[in-house]
């Protein structure tokens, strides 16, 4: 015999004693008439007597019965409240989350954020990595990430939250020593800085009108492992640079730097937010993928 009481055969003979029927008891527990009548044997078979006493008409407790009832109904009920508590623990956003966040996107965009998630969210413990490489999210134990780019076929699940479109740009002193190239051949490679993590390594790839094709190899004398990290040399009209959109808008905005090539587009990619699994996702996992997708959806 198993050491551990019969929890099941409890349960339901509890609900036999409540009902006052094995029908009605199968009817409340889900189960069959059945299932509840083997449940109700074994246990009595444990027991070593009779719990209920049946006839066509009605049903009575035993005198065991009547004495085991009292625990046997304590004890569903407290396994309820249990699972109750840990059914209300697991829809609500609480524990730690690893996040992994490109450096210059998680700066700009994710911290400003995260005041509000914390009061959002006060049960919730964000543990935030901000790097530009690209994270295994399951090999490193992560539990999501913000990725910007083209996302590649993986095992991960990507929900797509914007578009990021890519642009190449120079600062007004680089183009007036330089002129303003129409044409990505008149574009100097020797000028061009680079970006270690681009998705689209070493060369910029332009689509042109009616579908025209271009590339340019950047050989110019900076490659950096972070965009920012380009901004000081472009701003001195010492180079150009394809930066994201995210980093640009506001360069471009005030005229510190400006936008080559109209016409000529470099690969899009997206923000996204990407987790291991969509299955049986946790709900402090679920709160930050509705939260950034709300607020991360703007322009």
């Amino acid at each position: 015999m198993s050491k551990l009481p019969d929890f099941e055969g409890l349960a339901l003979f509890a609900k036999v004693a409540e009902e006052r029927s094995f029908a009605g008891a199968a009817r409340e527990a889900g189960v069959s008439v059945a299932t509840v009548s083997r449940a109700v044997g074994r246990l009595e078979a444990r027991l070593g007597g009779r719990l209920v006493n049946r006839s066509s008409r009605r049903l009575a407790l035993t005198a065991l019965g009547e004495q085991v009832v009292a625990g046997a109904a304590r004890a569903f009920r407290e396994a309820q409240e249990a699972e109750d508590a840990a059914r209300d623990l697991s829809r609500r956003p609480r524990g730690t989350v690893r996040l992994a966040v490109p450096m210059s996107f998680g700066l700009r965009w994710v911290a400003p954020l995260l005041p509000e998630v914390l009061r959002l969210y006060p049960e919730l413990v964000v543990d935030l990595h901000l790097s530009d490489a690209t994270v295994d999210l399951v090999g490193e134990g992560f539990d999501a990430g913000l990725r910007i780019a083209a996302l590649p076929d993986s095992s991960l699940v990507a929900r797509r939250i914007r578009p990021v479109s890519a642009l190449v740009v120079a600062a007004p002193a680089y183009l007036a020593r330089h002129g303003r190239p129409e044409h990505p051949k008149s574009v100097r490679p020797d000028h061009c800085l680079g970006y270690a993590y681009r998705a689209r390594r070493g060369i910029w790839h332009f689509t042109g009108p009616e579908g025209a094709q271009a590339s340019v190899v950047p050989a110019g004398p900076l490659r950096v492992m972070n965009a920012d990290a380009l901004l000081p040399v472009l701003l001195d009209g010492l180079g150009v640079a394809e930066l994201p959109d995210f980093i640009a808008a506001e360069y471009l905005a005030d005229g510190r730097l400006e936008a080559l090539l109209p016409g000529w587009h470099l690969p899009g990619g997206a923000r996204s937010f990407v987790t291991p699994s969509a299955e049986a996702r946790p709900a402090k996992v679920e709160a930050l993928a509705e939260f950034f997708a709300a607020r991360l959806s703007r322009a």
